[in-house]
């Protein structure tokens, strides 16, 4: 499927490649094997950009956007790998350099939930809601565990009581970890629970202010 943006947007590369998917089998959501990639030179095109994250896995498509009256590079663009186990060996071989610059990738933030505040933002902390209330540090240890080394866990209580609250926060390594569960968004281990970016008021004035200026834009799924 061609990426197709709205008037005024940043447009896809004139040269850009037809990838396509014809033949392909993943039944892997296209989000989820989709990368955001900032901070590119404005020399770099689609053919740099493919040639350079296509060796970590298979590339249905790769896109360069640019501005659609001078065509020049917005400075970011778009590789969709054909499984998410692909994206993953991506992320784990950073940092990466794309005609000679390093730049930054990270998990596609869809649409939809580019609007939400820290949309853009990285950070290692995850605040995961909806939990039963006899779940232990432990339950959620083992869920989470096999997504990557989790620092810290917290199952909040009632000060008064004592009694669990239906929610907790889990800190990993690394803010990838937190990009790659989020997008997944709900997660069930016998309970169904929903996992968001946990962000202080400092990041959530942040995330306000610079959307109002219109930060971060590009990082979502076209």
């Amino acid at each position: 499927m061609e990426l197709k943006q709205p008037p005024g947007y940043p447009q896809p590369d004139s040269g850009h490649r037809r990838w396509g998917e014809e033949g392909h089998d993943s039944k892997e959501p296209k989000q989820l094997r989709k990368l955001f990639i900032g901070g590119l030179s404005f020399e770099t095109t689609d053919d740099s950009l493919s040639e350079h994250f296509e060796k970590w896995g298979t590339l249905t498509d790769c896109v360069v956007m640019r501005d659609p009256h001078t065509k020049h590079s917005s400075g970011f663009g778009f590789v969709t790998y054909s499984y998410v186990e692909e994206v993953d060996a991506a992320m784990c071989a950073r940092p990466h350099k794309v005609d000679g610059r390093v730049v930054e990738p990270k998990r596609a933030v869809s649409r939809e939930d580019s609007v939400k505040p820290g949309a853009y933002l990285t950070v290692k902390k995850m605040f995961v809601g909806g939990i039963k209330e006899d779940m232990e540090e432990y339950n959620l240890s083992d869920y989470f565990e096999k997504y990557a080394k989790i620092e810290t866990i917290e199952v909040m209580e009632d000060r008064q009581s004592g009694k669990k609250r239906e929610f907790a926060f889990v800190t990993f390594d690394d803010h990838d970890t937190v990009n790659k569960i989020v997008v997944q968004k709900y997660h069930t281990d016998g309970h169904n629970c929903e996992a968001q970016k946990a962000l202080s008021k400092q990041e959530m004035q942040s995330a306000g202010s610079q959307r109002g200026r219109g930060g971060g834009s590009g990082n979502f799924m076209g």
